[in-house]
């Protein structure tokens, strides 16, 4: 009768157990540290948010009482006049911030095209300070500025003085963060294009440019999201209005001006209309940067 053979490799009986795989000498304190360093990043996540949720649940317990369509299709009323509203001043933020826009987003798109890719001498190094410092400067300081060369000169307040100080705002954020961001571009997308003979301004639009858009949609409409609520540059340029008002060679109403206004006042149903207009300037601010969002993630999407 045979018996059996063992299998090769077999651990005799009565042998230790032995592990392949030990955990190397300090890994629970690795791992220790690594939770700790986690759970630091989440409750500083959690103090950042924190303020930001509150500020926005105080702001819709207070204006979402006020919101009706006579707010957004009427004009601001004496007090005492139940169909009172802030229509013109929707308008009006909408115009300004379209204006600040078209001015501001494609001067700091391009000058920052150009200090990414060819901005390394002494005009880069001199428009780089120039957007770092005006980064810094008080926004009153810059509607002080338009006030001076576009008011003035036009001897009126408009429309396209206010956009005009709008758009000096957020050229330093665009500018420096367009910079940056198509500097994360891989170089070989560069020089995989300029292999095949496609000119150097080609590539800078249709290849880097398209490939860094998610996050200049990011840095974008975060300098559209600050211009949108600026009250001191577009009260010196823009002044703001009673009436409705589309020209932009005339004074013209906008939300955080006539919040001010309103907040500023003894009557509790001024106040209110002053909650119900923050309130709208946040879902303003919040659809704009869903579009961007969309518009961005089909332009991905598209490559």
């Amino acid at each position: 009768m045979s018996s059996e053979t063992p299998p090769p490799f077999a651990r005799p009986s009565g042998a230790p157990r032995r592990t392949l795989l030990a955990p190397a000498p300090g890994e629970s304190l690795r791992r220790a540290r690594g939770y700790f360093f986690e759970g630091l990043c989440v409750a500083s996540a959690v103090v950042v948010l924190t303020p930001l949720f509150l500020i926005f649940l105080y702001v819709v317990s207070k204006g979402v009482s006020g919101l009706s369509l006579d707010f957004f299709t009427q004009l601001p009323k004496p007090v005492g006049d139940a169909r009172s509203g802030m229509g013109n001043a929707v308008v009006g933020t909408l115009i300004l911030i379209a204006i600040g826009s078209g001015i501001g987003l494609p001067t700091g798109i391009l000058a920052g095209i150009y200090l990414a890719e060819m901005g390394r001498g002494k005009l880069g190094s001199a428009i780089r300070f120039i957007a770092d410092v005006l980064g810094g400067v008080p926004s009153i300081t810059i509607g002080v500025f338009v006030y001076a060369l576009v008011v003035v000169t036009m001897k009126r307040f408009s429309a396209l003085a206010g956009g005009v100080a709008l758009a000096i705002v957020m050229l330093p954020t665009v500018t420096r963060t367009t910079e940056e961001l198509l500097k994360l571009v891989p170089a070989h997308l560069r020089e995989a294009s300029l292999a095949l003979g496609v000119p150097e301004w080609r590539t800078s639009l249709f290849v880097v440019l398209r490939t860094a858009s998610p996050g200049i949609g990011t840095g974008v409409m975060l300098a559209v999201a600050r211009i949108a609520g600026e009250t001191a540059p577009v009260l010196l340029t823009a002044l703001g209005s009673q009436y409705w008002s589309v020209a932009i060679d005339r004074p013209i109403a906008s939300l955080p001006v006539q919040i001010w206004r309103n907040a500023t006042s003894p009557y509790p149903q001024w106040q209110q209309e002053a909650w119900t207009g923050a309130l709208v300037l946040i879902a303003i601010v919040f659809f704009l940067n869903l579009l961007a969002r969309i518009a961005t993630s089909h332009s991905v999407r598209g490559r």
